[in-house]
């Protein structure tokens, strides 16, 4: 979202005359730069409160009754008062609405500005309203910068380095630098470049390398999304042919053509199967072929023990997918937070909130953001989900077939440095009838460890031992994976 357009957007909101309106975010300064600008727009005055400085007209910084409004209530009596309209600036204040005091004071003054232009804004991390308040918010939806303002940024840090910071960069590097920032709040955004800076003294193209490591490390710190660079992406997989027929037509939905004729773009896939079979290996291969960085939401992350919480964790982890666009979101086994589950289950109904705003979110999301969502529960997963049209197209993956453990084999095979056709690869097919990608690749790798400790090259002998060593999940848990098979290959269309 461009600044042009927050400030559109939160003049609609104040000319609409709207008494608060509430912003969860950590950037205290691009909220006051966005209040400055709407304010300076509508002709407005600008103040800004916190607990230690007290009321603050800006810009400039002029205390106004500080010794006064330092105390909330005694602020919001001083509020009353005043008759200029003006945008107030209020952070971290929602932690004094405890008292009824203050909360009949907040609603008296919350009551005379909805005549007015007058406007309360309340930020923070985290603002939790009392019921009594909650009527009269509106949330204003802080998105994560775009490139417009990630710009004068990475000018910021380049003048205050000066001459100890060299630039080398193309128009096409400074673009993908750019485009490596997406994700990141306005000072996560500065701390990186510096850091890229400062390690050799210059900024070039192998600083976007950097710069995605940092990244990636930050949103790992952030808990909610995992982030894998495109330029880090080596997976290969084997079968699946249809799939990646179906990827390789629906790649042309992000072509100006389509968009030519009103063609919206692909929203996601859904993966049901056998556990093991490769369904998150295909998320990852999904962004590998189409040549877009991947964020892994785990979805356990999302719950939190407070009430509202998990909706809002929710909304973080997609905002912040739609900011790093075009991207592919992966959602692993996606039943675990969508499962089924009413207004009176255990959890109180926040699955099925999160469920209902999961919805909403894929049939309107307009960013280029591709879901692949895994499941290997099908008993689990609300009917609504898998209807068709909520996802592009819902695949099955089933055990691999012959020609498909061949692929497997020969892949597992080149990636540990051995030569496939060394080896006599029928017995083995037949020996892991049954097996999925997963037990494969294991029985590949318990065999070169056993070649290293005999100290012998790797045979098929080795391999065959192996494989007849291990029970398979087909057979363990047999009638489990047989009613899953009977219902995928019913039911959806098959990846091979």
């Amino acid at each position: 979202m461009s600044v042009a357009t927050s400030i559109h957007d939160l003049k609609s909101l104040i000319l609409s005359f709207h008494p608060l309106i509430v912003m969860e975010t950590v950037e205290e300064d691009r909220v006051s730069e966005l209040l400055q600008a709407v304010a300076g727009e509508l002709g407005l005055v600008h103040f800004a409160w916190s607990i230690n400085r007290g009321l603050e007209r800006l810009p400039g910084g002029e205390a106004t009754a500080t010794q006064w409004t330092q105390d909330p209530f005694q602020l919001l009596a001083h509020l009353e008062g005043m008759t200029i309209e003006a945008i107030y600036h209020l952070r971290d204040f929602a932690c004094h609405l405890e008292t009824p005091q203050v909360v009949r004071q907040f609603r008296d003054l919350a009551g005379r500005f909805a005549s007015t232009r007058s406007t309360l804004v309340l930020s923070g991390r985290s603002v939790r309203l009392p019921d009594e308040l909650t009527y009269l918010a509106v949330h204003y939806e802080m998105r994560m910068p775009s490139r417009e303002e990630l710009e004068p940024v990475l000018r910021a840090v380049l003048r205050s380095l000066g001459s100890r910071a060299r630039v080398e960069l193309s128009d096409e590097e400074r673009g993908r630098l750019l485009d490596a920032l997406s994700g990141l709040t306005l000072n996560q955004a500065r701390q990186a470049i510096a850091r890229a800076i400062i390690e050799d003294g210059c900024l070039d193209a192998r600083d976007v390398g950097r710069v995605l490591d940092r990244k990636a490390e930050m949103l790992r710190e952030d808990g909610l999304l995992e982030y894998f660079p495109a330029e880090d992406n080596p997976y290969e997989l084997g079968g699946f042919a249809r799939l990646k027929q179906w990827l390789a037509r629906a790649r042309t939905g992000f072509s100006a053509e389509a968009r030519a004729l009103n063609l919206s773009p692909p929203r996601g896939i859904l993966l049901v199967g056998v556990q093991g079979c490769g369904k998150s290996l295909a998320a990852r291969y999904v962004a590998r072929e189409w040549g877009l960085p991947l964020v892994k939401l785990d979805a356990g992350r999302l719950y939190d023990k407070y009430v509202g919480e998990t909706e809002r964790n929710f909304r973080r982890a997609t905002a912040l997918a739609e900011s790093m666009a075009p991207v592919v979101l992966w959602i692993d086994e996606i039943e675990k937070a969508m499962a089924r589950g009413g207004a009176g289950s255990e959890d109180g109904g926040v699955s099925r909130r999160v469920f209902g705003a999961f919805l909403t979110w894929l049939q309107e999301k307009r960013a280029q953001v591709f879901v692949v969502a895994t499941a290997n529960d099908l008993a689990a997963l609300p009917p609504e989900l898998v209807r068709k049209g909520r996802f592009d197209e819902i695949f099955f993956v089933d055990l691999p077939t012959a020609e498909e453990r061949r692929a497997i084999f020969e892949i597992h095979l080149s990636h540990r440095k051995q030569d496939p056709s060394a080896l006599a690869l029928e017995p083995l097919l037949d020996a892991s009838e049954g097996f999925s990608g997963a037990e494969i690749e294991q029985a590949v790798i318990a065999a070169l460890y056993r070649a290293l400790h005999e100290k012998r090259p790797l045979d098929g002998e080795i391999l065959l031992a192996e494989l007849n060593a291990t029970v398979p999940l087909s057979v363990s848990r047999m009638e489990e994976v047989a009613g899953l098979r009977a219902v995928g290959r019913e039911r959806f269309v098959p990846v091979a």
